[in-house]
């Protein structure tokens, strides 16, 4: 379903990623792996057309993506929640959420089916609804850049970092989450630094570091691998 191959991305002469290549199947969850610096981000700014990359190309269900732009990738079915949980915080969480369903503007229908929806996996936003964004806490603001994504009903979620800076029993309750979309059968990319819980919900992962992909394998495959220290750490 998402295809990226020979991925490259540059910051003028320092590589950040190094001719990468992966695959994420309909309904499948796969992790990306690793450690600060390694290339995670920039290669999901890439794939969401937020980078210029460098070489290689990333097609989303046969259709060549890589030189779109944020919002060309997002109709076509791809959506990105940033590992910045920015909200925008003068505006209710109830306008917040419908920001995310702007190429779905006209079809109010749809967006209300899509949002009573949400609120069910978010109950905590459906309280909060008349609430001014910038005043929910960070695991609250999560959640809502999270169905802030879905209202653009995407084939494809793109996760970055969605337990950086929580607490822990918020990044389990996060991690719910995204078990409950997964079994509803979204595709789901999710970039990780937390192995254990992104292994927990992943069927296949990969490890980055220094910018390549230094080992892949099933969600197992990769928690018994013994070396898998040393390739996250950088060791």
């Amino acid at each position: 379903m998402l295809d990226v191959r020979d991925l490259s991305v540059s910051y003028g002469t320092i590589r950040a990623v190094r001719g990468i290549s992966f695959t994420v199947g309909k309904g499948e969850l796969v992790s990306l792996l690793g450690a600060n610096g390694a290339g995670k981000s920039s290669t999901i700014k890439a794939i969401a057309g937020a980078m210029k990359t460098s070489g290689g190309a990333v097609t989303l269900e046969g259709k060549d993506i890589t030189s779109a732009n944020p919002e060309q990738v997002i109709r076509a079915g791809l959506a990105t929640v940033p590992e910045t949980r920015d909200v925008f915080p003068d505006l209710t969480v109830a306008e917040n959420l419908m920001l995310g369903a702007y190429i779905h503007r006209r079809d109010h229908a749809g967006n209300r089916e899509n949002l009573d929806r949400l609120h069910t996996l978010f109950p905590r936003l459906a309280e909060r609804a008349s609430q001014a964004a910038g005043t929910l806490s960070g695991g609250e603001q999560q959640m809502l850049v999270i169905a802030r994504a879905l209202m653009a009903r995407p084939s494809v979620l793109l996760l970055d970092e969605p337990s950086l800076g929580l607490a822990p029993a918020i990044v389990e309750r996060i991690f719910e989450m995204i078990e409950t979309l997964k079994k509803s059968g979204l595709t789901i990319l999710l970039v990780e630094q937390n192995v254990n819980q992104a292994l927990a919900v992943a069927d296949r992962a990969y490890v980055m570091r220094l910018g390549a992909i230094v080992a892949s394998g099933t969600a197992d495959e990769i928690r018994s691998t013994s070396d898998l220290s040393a390739h996250y750490l950088g060791g």
